[in-house]
């Protein structure tokens, strides 16, 4: 099953669309559910993604306007639970043992956050906790040889500027256009990163497997 995530559009607050590269990649038929990390923002996006993917999921960002979004949801595919929030709730904002909290909290195999607008995925150390995944900075490595299990995260769709209300050190200074898609098949979750690197569509491919 292919499941797409991303997060952090603000459309039409901070840009006007998606990356015209990346719509080309979104072809309808191909992936089978939308997961949004929140701050999509316009009815015209929903109704866009609704048209690559028949089945869309969500949660509220701090600049939707939909009432009827949910702050998390927790989705099951097969043996794994994936769980999804905008991340604006976790404080310190993207700190990686607070979404370890999260994580074992909502009892989630892969936690996918928005927020940060940084694109990271990395497993956690806590091993008390199944699995997790963020889009805060960290210089762990996701090929790390000690986590019991990994991630995955969206974060951002689109270009964004920084908030004034956070600290200059919590987004990047230029975020970098980014969305994940999830190939997930039972235990197994493939994840390709795709991010625009100066007007160039890079992939990068990460395998994360659920302990038995």
């Amino acid at each position: 099953m292919l499941v797409l995530a991303l997060g952090d559009l603000h459309i039409p607050l901070r840009t006007h669309d998606l990356p015209a590269k990346f719509k080309k990649l979104l072809v309808p038929g191909k992936i089978q559910q939308i997961v949004c990390t929140g701050n999509v923002c316009d009815r015209e996006t929903w109704e866009y993604l609704r048209g690559v993917a028949p089945d869309v999921r969500g949660v509220r960002g701090e600049y939707d306007e939909n009432p009827a979004l949910p702050p998390s949801l927790v989705l099951q595919h097969g043996p794994l639970r994936i769980g999804l929030l905008h991340g604006h709730q976790v404080v310190p904002l993207g700190d990686t043992e607070a979404l370890s909290a999260v994580a074992r909290k909502m009892d989630v195999d892969v936690l996918i956050s928005g927020g940060t607008h940084r694109l990271v995925s990395l497993p956690l150390h806590t091993p008390a906790v199944p699995t997790s995944d963020t889009t805060t900075p960290s210089t762990t490595s996701p090929s790390s040889p000690t986590p019991p299990t990994a991630a995955a995260f969206p974060d951002p769709a689109a270009p964004t500027a920084e908030t004034p209300t956070l600290p200059p050190s919590t987004y990047p200074p230029t975020p970098i256009p980014s969305f994940a898609l999830l190939d997930i098949q039972g235990t197994v979750v493939t994840l390709y990163v795709y991010q625009l690197v100066e007007g160039e569509v890079k992939v990068e491919k990460i395998n994360f497997r659920k302990p038995t």
